[in-house]
């Protein structure tokens, strides 16, 4: 009996569950069997995914493929989950985390931020790298952009882009690296909470959770749910901008977060150093809350009403 395991069906998707297949092999000595599949979202890819629903449109097919048994265990970008699961479901396991940074792509090779053109139009889908780009530089033009990794690249050159940010882990599964002009740091851009990170996700009942803990990785694990305590103390999701980076720090995590608003000019921050995960993220969020960053959230979702 193999192990069938479902993803969705884009390029990155599917390499990044080949890799978890692999793994599971090596690890169960079981066969794997892949099973894709196309979300929502997929569908979806006229409008920036904040307006149309979030990061749940990534993930319910799949979780309904896991709760009706046509599939064992399912690979999600972390970064795609909500704070909250469908019930009946559990993250098994988290394997080895790839870079977690932000990646600036220019039409030309090697381009770096400091090195971008007054006014440079600059592509991403994303609200969160909106804000932190305008917040850094004012200047720029942000054009929305959605569609696969491949697709966003042949819209650079097509659309007149200077540069895209895409994430470095998703370019370096590709094959992809020497396409990055820049990997920005953190300071600059915060990674969302989970970037780099690829989240098993079970039936809570099923035994196979408790076998795949042998291809997780015990750092990746604390990250994840340090990011995901900030995010669910946060209650944000695809139409809010907030981040959250989780660091070792000796025997501690040290965890900064932030939210901001939608053009950049308000930021709040939040820091914190602990070694339990989830005190960690929750201590980060609340800091950030505390530094203003309730009234940039009361303002978002008053904005949405």
């Amino acid at each position: 009996m193999s192990i069938r395991i479902a993803t969705r069906r884009s390029e990155l998707a599917l390499v990044q569950a080949r890799g978890v297949a692999a793994r599971i092999a090596a690890a169960l000595g079981a066969e794997t069997e892949l099973v894709p599949l196309e979300t929502r979202g997929d569908r979806l890819q006229g409008a920036r995914l904040a307006e149309l629903g979030g990061k749940g449109l990534f993930v319910k097919e799949i979780e309904e493929a896991l709760l009706d048994g046509r599939a064992d265990v399912a690979v999600h970008s972390a970064k795609d989950l909500p704070a909250e699961l469908a019930a009946g479901l559990r993250l098994a396991a988290f394997p080895p985390r790839a870079d977690p940074r932000d990646a600036l792509v220019g039409r030309g090779r090697g381009l770096r931020f400091e090195d971008l053109p007054p006014a440079a139009r600059i592509g991403t889908g994303s609200v969160r790298r909106t804000a932190q780009l305008l917040a850094a530089r004012p200047d720029l033009r942000v054009v929305p952009l959605r569609g696969n990794v491949s697709t966003r690249l042949r819209k650079l050159d097509e659309q007149g882009l200077d540069a895209l940010v895409l994430a470095c882990a998703g370019l370096d599964r590709l094959g992809l690296a020497d396409r990055i002009g820049q990997r920005l740091a953190p300071e600059l851009l915060l990674p969302a909470p989970g970037q780099g990170i690829l989240a098993l996700e079970t039936r809570a009942d099923d035994p196979l959770a408790d076998a795949l803990a042998a291809v997780g990785d015990a750092w990746a694990s604390r990250a994840a749910r340090a990011e995901r305590a900030f995010l669910a103390r946060v209650e944000g999701d695809c139409r809010v901008p907030v981040a959250a980076l989780a660091e070792p720090d000796g025997d501690a995590l040290r965890v900064r977060g932030l939210v901001a608003s939608l053009d950049g000019a308000r930021l709040a921050r939040g820091e914190a150093r602990e070694r339990d995960p989830e005190r960690a993220g929750d201590a980060a969020a609340r800091a950030m809350l505390a530094d203003g960053g309730k009234e940039i959230l009361d303002s978002l979702r008053e904005a949405e009403l």
